[in-house]
């Protein structure tokens, strides 16, 4: 199939340009967001990346009470609306929104219904897109002052490692061995196999996964361990029930949303998650693809906004940019959008389809477990990557302690509840972690004449110390060079006034004559002056 670079295809950003020969990336190169692979090649990558994403998708939905099949054909609807939106320049997955489970969990305490639950979530989704289009207007800077590289980072470590209690919770328990043999072969492939089996770890991993838990299943019988609920029981480790019952064709059930005012203040400050999560994504993205895509940030909150308003408007959950589909991305080098286009078709199709969707639900949990402690820990260590580019200095205390703080509390899961609201995991780590460095350094900003001794000399010093190993090493090498000068011409300055002293002035010759040999001695030495003496010591005589 030919490449499609028309400008039309370009403004929606499904303009593609084959890699190489379309088989394999080239070796250290990445596949771009406006490259892709051969067709057969691009649709396995999107089923990688529906598998990577459809556990968080499938899970949270039931969290929430809404309808998880709903949820993974709205993802790929989400996903398609998002990349319009952007016109291609930011590869991500649009997946269920875990930012406003503790929101709809307070609506449910306090009676409240599925629609109200989804009425609130598209007021959050338009307020999302309204700041999307007030970044889009006024500039990137906006957000760019708001998460700066020290905030922006940890935003992304805290993405990515705040989900490893549900690596440590939920997956893992249920399976550990099967874990532990799963990312053993993820991060073997990964790292060993070459051209573009490299590229599927993931996907090499979850089929190893699923037939390693079938074997044990067959040899060492049912495993008495948590089931996804938490509850300890003995049960087969691939349960097919479910997949035997569903329906190959069916629609999900759709609904429309109620609006209620006190719901919806309930899940409002799921945007400032959801807003730091999509910097914190779009970040990470420009990191590994090596663009600057600061101008499409607004594009990428408005796309993200939009796509939840459509997905609740119908009764399905919050959207977002997923993490999972990040670290597949950071797993195989390949950001291309076709990838994306794919996984999205099929969601769609997955939702569409019930039995498919449970035999994806079905893969064991401890199979998820040993993929996603690799890809998890891959997005944390993106937010790494970002504070060493920007060379962020944490012995300045005002970008240590906030991170520090919120990072624990992110990483922790740690909840804050007043009353009826509740903020925790994420977006408290997040809450924290901005307010607390821009408080700080607006404090320092305003109190400079203040004195501070544990902030304020950390500064002061911290400023200095970094040039002065630039500017240090400069004076350091032309010190020996300025200082061995002087040294080398004084012996030679003592030995040359021995020297010029025959060969200038009388006094010399005042005490050659005395000598008697001495005139003989600088004529071979003083060059043609001493034959212009000789001539006349001979007429003096």
């Amino acid at each position: 199939m030919k490449d499609t670079e028309g400008p039309a295809h370009r403004r929606l950003g499904v303009g593609w340009r084959l890699h190489g020969d379309g088989r394999a990336p080239r070796p250290g190169a990445a596949v771009l967001p406006h490259e892709r692979l051969s067709w057969p090649r691009t649709l396995g990558l999107g089923a990688q990346h529906v598998v990577a994403m459809f556990g968080a998708t499938f899970v949270f939905p039931v969290v929430m009470g809404l309808d998880p099949n709903l949820a993974i054909m709205m993802s790929g609807v989400a996903t398609v609306l998002f990349l319009l939106v952007v016109q291609g320049r930011v590869p991500s997955y649009l997946g269920t929104s875990a930012s406003f489970v503790g929101g709809v969990a307070a609506i449910r305490a306090a009676g409240g219904s599925t629609a109200e639950v989804t009425g609130a979530i598209v007021v959050a989704g338009l307020v999302l897109a309204v700041v999307g289009l007030l970044v889009h207007r006024m500039g990137p800077g906006l957000v760019n002052r708001a998460f700066p590289p020290v905030v922006a980072g940890a935003v992304v470590l805290l993405i990515g490692l705040s989900l490893a209690p549900v690596v440590a919770d939920i997956y893992w328990p249920q399976d550990q061995w099967t874990a532990l043999a799963t990312m053993g072969v993820v991060i073997a492939a990964g790292v060993l196999l070459s051209g573009f089996w490299s590229r599927l770890a993931v996907f090499v991993g979850l089929v190893f996964g699923y037939v390693l838990s079938w074997v044990l299943d067959r040899v060492a019988g049912p495993i008495t361990a948590p089931g996804p609920d938490g509850k300890v029981t003995t049960h087969a480790r691939v349960q097919l029930e479910s997949v035997a019952s569903a329906d190959w064709f069916g629609l999900p059930t759709l609904h429309s949303p109620s609006f209620s005012v006190s719901a919806a203040l309930l899940v409002l400050p799921g945007v400032i998650a959801l807003i730091a999560e999509n910097t914190g994504h779009v970040k990470a993205v420009g990191e590994m693809t090596g663009e600057n895509l600061d101008p499409v940030l607004g594009r990428a909150v408005l796309g993200d906004g939009l796509a939840t308003a459509v997905s609740a408007a119908v009764g399905g959950p919050p959207t977002t940019t997923y993490a999972e589909n990040i670290g597949v991305m950071a797993a195989t080098r390949v950001y291309s959008t076709a990838a994306y286009w794919a996984a999205a078709g099929a969601a769609l199709a997955f939702g569409l389809c019930p039995k498919f969707g449970a035999l994806v639900a079905a893969t064991p949990g401890g199979v998820l477990g040993g993929i996603t402690v690799v890809l998890y820990g891959m997005i944390g260590l993106l937010g790494a990557k970002i504070w060493i580019k920007a060379r962020v200095d944490f012995s300045d205390p005002v970008n240590l302690v906030p991170i520090a703080a919120g990072s624990v509390l992110g990483i922790g899961g740690v909840t804050v509840t007043l009353g009826d609201f509740s903020l925790g995991g994420i977006a408290l780590g997040t809450v924290v972690t901005l307010l607390g460095y821009h408080l700080l350094a607006a404090g320092r900003r305003w109190g400079v004449e203040v004195p501070e001794p544990a902030p304020q000399p950390a500064a002061t010093e911290d400023r200095w110390e970094e040039p002065r190993p630039t500017t240090e090493d400069r004076p350091v090498e032309p010190r020996p060079a300025t200082g061995t000068r002087p040294e080398e011409p004084r012996p030679t300055t003592e030995d040359r006034p021995v020297e010029p002293r025959p060969a200038t002035g009388t006094r010399p010759e005042e005490r050659r004559p005395t000598t008697g040999t001495r005139p003989e001695e600088p004529r071979p030495t003083t060059g043609t002056r001493p034959k212009e003496q000789q001539p006349a010591e001979p007429t003096a005589v």
